[in-house]
């Protein structure tokens, strides 16, 4: 099999340097593989003006950035903590103006990611109209459909990330990177002009040679680079270790202020690798 196109086994600041300032950045759900290692690393290195795409929600990935000054734009259907409540400093910055805000929808923003996946345009929806969000989105449109009945429905711009930044349990040395179950990454990856996953360990073999394992594998071409990072989504879940609910406690504690979110980021981000 080619290796062609294969993407570069680099470590995490290598790997992350694809990100500029002012790109559109699409992340994924919490129970989809969320890269903290990778985020931390690039509030480390100061990136600013991120277009942030939540894909379709999350919690303490976002708050973080948005924290730390690094996103200019918000396209999500929700940032939060569920049942630990609020993310606080969001939720500032929504109140202060600090961010611009493009609300959406979960199956919103799932379909105008699919449109970009397939090559088109735009996709269409029907379940929001009727809703107070498209007031908010001079950018979807109401037009009628061609078919019969005729009726309305909204068409939504495809959803085009520079890039998709998602964590994974292995890759090989090739590139390729299984996801397991997780198809959110799958539509990540193929909508978004390139990507960037952390993986916990490598796999010692090409991943797409192996029977079982290929259909969960994403090849190695759609990736500007992977990187190991064992534990990479803590204190999220990961693929084979819980979510760490003490910690994000001590997140919302902490955050709630802006100092002590300057407390927590020196602590946890800055001053060292989370892991």
């Amino acid at each position: 099999m080619s290796l062609a196109g294969a993407a570069p086994i680099q470590d995490l600041d290598a790997a992350l340097t694809v990100i500029a300032d002012g790109s559109m950045l699409a992340i994924p759900a919490d129970y989809v593989g969320v890269a903290m290692a990778a985020t931390c690393a690039l509030i480390r290195r100061g990136v600013r003006d991120l277009h942030l795409v939540t894909a379709p929600v999350s919690s303490l990935q976002a708050d973080l950035l948005i924290g730390a000054g690094a996103v200019a734009v918000l396209e999500t259907s929700a940032v939060g903590f569920g049942e630990l409540g609020l993310a606080p400093r969001f939720t500032a910055a929504v109140r202060s103006g600090a961010i611009a805000i493009k609300d959406a929808t979960c199956p919103a923003i799932h379909a105008a990611l699919r449109a970009s996946e397939m090559g088109n345009p735009f996709a269409v929806l029907r379940g929001i109209i009727g809703s107070d969000v498209l007031a908010h989105r001079p950018d979807w449109k109401v037009i009628d459909n061609p078919f019969p009945p005729h009726d309305p429905i909204v068409a939504l711009p495809a959803l085009r990330p520079d890039i998709a930044l998602f964590h994974a349990p292995m890759a090989d040395r090739h590139g390729n990177v299984w996801v397991g179950r997780r198809r959110d990454l799958f539509t990540l990856a193929h909508a978004s002009a390139k990507s960037i996953a952390t993986v916990e360990r490598l796999y010692d073999g090409n991943l797409l040679l192996d029977e079982t394992l290929a259909a969960a594998t994403l090849p190695g071409f759609y990736f500007a680079a992977v990187a190991v990072a064992p534990r990479g989504a803590w204190p999220l879940r990961g693929h084979d270790y819980p979510e760490d609910t003490a910690h994000l406690q001590e997140y919302l504690r902490l955050a709630a202020s802006e100092d002590g979110f300057r407390r927590y980021l020196d602590q946890y981000v800055l001053g060292r690798r989370a892991a």
